[in-house]
């Protein structure tokens, strides 16, 4: 029987079909992942954990969520354990900061105008409203300024140091935070969900063995389902635990950790690892094409899937750039940049990502032409 929601749907997939998708943190899923989302498991109540259930029939549940636990241990070649329940990367994030933290403990982590997220402290988030947030920056050339990094670390001895960030077009040294936290005696945790599709295949350096809780989503890099991961050491995996059921969470989605397992599988192919090469390559190559016509990239390039085009010179905003590639079936997102002087709703910049498109066959020249095309749309408004 058609339904409005069915109508509905049929357009959004006719509009991802169609658009030529540039959200950095968006991506598409394989038929298997979308077959298991899709699935009966979205029947059965599981609350607890494989082997401590607090409901019957949960033999093939316990299967499928130690099965995906060990997968992804394989994925990033780790002893971390794993928990697999949280819904989203933010619920992870909250999950993560309840295990170590209490209310009011000191967090150092990226400033959102600086390319840091919302639940990395922002005043109107959870995170900015349970704990004390302190934040650093990046320099005048838009890199992590690891001085101001320390220098806060000093002055304000932080519970818990923040590694990770959702607009950040470089390369992230982890080891330069984690000697930062030991040196004061922080925790050291990494959000990885942007990156972590490259991290697993070896295009990023990795956090393991460095931090001690690593969150992360599994879609955007990683082409899977919408939901969360987080990976600890073993000293806080009961704690982790605990914070996720019963702390923030009651019964996980069983779908969707199954969807999560599938896409596990497929982190480990070879055609994986081709296919993240080919986001990073072709992320430069897109990147170069807007220097080329004389745009002002944050950092003056990028190292991972995604860059940010910085516009504040000019007569355009964020916002503006976004409505625009709208009109002409381009998606993009409005993006704070470094020094940002108007409100997140505005903006003086976009963000840029080619996980997606790479993901639909797009080569370097397929981007070439899209950067011309984007130019056209946006040069009389400049």
């Amino acid at each position: 029987m058609d339904t409005l929601f069915k109508s509905l749907i049929q357009k959004e997939q006719e509009r991802q079909n169609t658009n030529i998708e540039l959200i950095a943190s968006e991506n598409f899923v394989s038929q298997d992942i979308l077959d298991a989302m899709g699935s009966i498991l979205t029947n059965k109540y599981a609350e607890g954990y494989p082997g401590k259930r607090y409901y019957g029939g949960c033999q093939w549940i316990d299967e499928i969520e130690t099965l995906c636990q060990q997968e992804w241990k394989k994925v990033f070649n780790t002893q971390y354990e794993v928990n697999v329940q949280p819904h989203s990367g933010s619920q992870a994030n909250y999950a993560a900061y309840m295990a170590l933290l209490k209310p009011g403990d000191y967090i150092l982590s990226m400033d959102l105008n600086h390319g840091g997220h919302l639940t990395h402290g922002s005043a109107v988030n959870f995170s900015g409203k349970l704990y004390n947030m302190i934040f650093y920056g990046v320099d005048k050339n838009g890199f992590i300024d690891f001085n101001d990094v320390e220098e806060k670390a000093k002055i304000y001895h932080p519970r818990l140091i923040l590694a990770g960030a959702s607009a950040y077009p470089r390369m992230i040294d982890f080891s330069k935070f984690y000697t930062i936290a030991k040196k004061y005696g922080a925790y050291f945790m990494v959000d990885m969900a942007h990156i972590a599709g490259l991290i697993a295949a070896g295009v990023h350096n990795s956090p393991f063995g460095l931090a001690d809780i690593i969150t992360t989503t599994t879609h955007k890099t990683l082409r899977g389902p919408r939901g969360g991961l987080i990976f600890c050491k073993p000293e806080f995996y009961k704690k982790v635990n605990s914070a996720i059921f019963p702390g923030s969470q009651g019964g996980p989605l069983e779908h969707i950790i199954a969807a999560k397992g599938i896409c596990a599988e497929e982190a480990q192919t070879p055609e994986y690892n081709t296919y993240i090469q080919n986001v990073v390559n072709n992320c430069a190559i897109f990147c170069d094409a807007f220097k080329n016509m004389g745009y002002k990239i944050v950092t003056d390039g990028t190292d991972n899937h995604l860059f940010l085009i910085d516009l504040s010179d000019t007569n355009l905003t964020g916002l503006k750039a976004q409505e625009l590639c709208d009109e002409h079936n381009i998606t993009l997102n409005k993006n704070c940049v470094p020094n940002e002087k108007r409100s997140p709703m505005i903006t003086s910049g976009v963000r840029i990502g080619t996980a997606a498109m790479t993901t639909k066959g797009y080569t370097p020249i397929d981007f070439i032409n899209v950067a011309k095309t984007i130019d056209s749309i946006w040069r009389s408004y400049l």
